[in-house]
Formats: structure tokens, C-alpha cells, sequence
């Protein structure tokens, strides 16, 4: 039987909204170093150097290649191991987030050299034209135009990263899928309390879907908003939704 009251007593606990902070400061910490190592990645297999895109590409198979919880097993107890060594007994949370970092930053390559290659060559070779380096047009020019194709995937990533955290209760690291073991354990309340992370995990990947249309809205170039529709609207226009614009109602193109 549903133990509802384990349920609303533990909903809004203040050790399950550490655990949901736990969860949320590692997806952003590893997704924010994965797009960092991603980048270096993807510049390293496009470039034309042997060497450098050699190594990109077998970290990326790797990386893509095995499981990410084996990764994590590795740094936790693997590392200490083989370099026998105490200095290298990593914190728990340091291996989840090297692990994290690592794994995302393989899929991030991938990702960020098809949006690279998704711009026209002709954008690179007109701005070393009008004397630009290539690092220079790169940032200016390329990955820019390169952000509205990385975007979408990327928040797909993000979204995933937020449930992939579950993957860090492995080795005691206390988020949402290890508090509810924690607490339903003793208790043979397991499933109750996995239902109130699972309230958390939804509430998270929620909100951060809202987040992510509306960073795809801003980069579509294409996009018409509300501010956009006229030149000047009126006082009622402004405020409440409605009334006419003052300049006739101009439409104008969006930014």
C-alpha cells in the first residue's frame, strides 16, 4: 500500500531540497566543462593537423564508446589503484564531476563540429578576406551562426545530464536517487520517496525546457516577438495585451 504520509512528509524536506541543489549545481558544473572540452575537441578533429585531430577522435570513441557508469567506477576505485598513490583518493563528488565532465564533452564535440560544419565555407574564406585570422573569424563569425544548430541538441544534453546524476548514488554521492535510498531503506518506503525525487527531477527538466525555448527563440533569426510587432505601440498595447500602435501599426522585421 502507497504510504502517503512518507510521501508529504518527506515532499518539500529540506534534506530532499539539498539533494535536488546537489543535483542541479553538478548537471550545470559537468555540462558547462563538457561544452568547454566539447569546443577544444571539435577544433582539434577539424584541424588540419594529423596529431591533434587523431587524438580528438579516439578520445571521442572512448568516451562514446563505454558506459559512463564504468567511468565513474574507474576514477572512484580505478585510478587509486593503478597509480597506488593516496594523493590520488579523489572525493566522491570530484569523480562524479570529472567523470561527467569527460563523458559529456565527447558527445559536445560531436555536437559543436556539426554546427560548425552546418556554416557555409564561404563565411570562413570571405572574413580571412577582409584579413581575419582564422581563430579570429572563428569566434566572430563561425560559431556565432553555428550556436542556433548547437543549441537545441545542447539542451537536449542538459536535460539529460539533470537525470544522468542518478548515475553518482553509485558511490555515495547524496542527490535525489541516493536521499530517497537513504530514507527508504530503514523504512521499506523506497518507492514512496523515488516518487518525491522523481517530483524534483520534473520540476527541474520543466523549467529548464521553458529555459531552453526560449534560448532557441532569441537565436532564431527569423523570430517575430511581441516588441518586435510594431515600431511604437501604444499605452494599452504596452500594459494590457491590447489598442493600436501610435506610428499606424508598421510591422518591422525581428532583430
Amino acid at each position: 500500500m502507497f504510504r502517503w504520509d512518507v510521501f508529504w512528509q518527506f515532499l518539500f524536506s529540506g534534506f530532499f531540497i539539498q539533494a535536488a541543489w546537489a543535483t542541479l549545481w553538478i548537471s550545470v558544473v559537468a555540462q558547462t566543462l563538457g561544452v568547454i572540452i566539447g569546443l577544444f575537441l571539435a577544433l582539434m578533429r577539424m584541424s588540419r593537423f594529423p596529431v591533434l585531430s587523431w587524438i580528438a577522435r579516439a578520445y571521442i570513441w572512448f568516451f562514446r564508446g563505454s558506459p559512463l557508469l564504468v567511468q565513474v567506477l574507474l576514477l572512484w576505485d580505478g585510478l587509486p589503484k593503478l597509480i597506488q598513490d593516496p594523493r590520488f583518493l579523489l572525493p566522491d563528488f570530484v569523480c562524479v564531476l570529472l567523470a561527467f565532465s569527460l563523458n559529456e564533452g565527447a558527445y559536445m564535440a560531436e555536437i559543436i563540429r556539426a554546427g560548425i560544419a552546418s556554416v557555409d565555407t564561404g563565411q570562413m574564406e570571405a572574413a580571412k578576406a577582409l584579413g581575419m585570422r582564422s581563430s579570429l573569424a572563428m569566434r566572430r563569425i563561425i560559431l556565432p551562426q553555428a550556436a542556433r544548430v548547437i543549441v537545441p541538441p545542447l539542451g537536449n544534453e542538459f536535460n539529460n545530464m539533470l537525470k544522468t546524476t542518478s548515475i553518482a548514488s553509485v558511490i555515495g554521492v547524496v542527490e535525489l536517487t541516493h536521499a530517497a535510498d537513504i530514507f527508504g531503506s530503514p523504512t521499506f518506503t523506497i518507492f514512496e520517496l523515488l516518487i518525491v525525487a522523481t517530483f524534483y527531477y520534473l520540476i527541474m527538466t520543466t523549467l529548464w525546457g521553458y529555459l531552453q525555448t526560449w534560448i532557441e527563440q532569441r537565436l532564431d533569426p527569423n523570430r517575430t516577438t511581441k516588441t518586435d510587432l510594431y515600431e511604437k505601440k501604444g499605452w494599452g498595447a504596452r500594459m494590457l495585451g491590447f489598442g493600436s500602435p501610435r506610428t499606424g501599426g508598421t510591422l518591422v522585421s525581428g532583430r
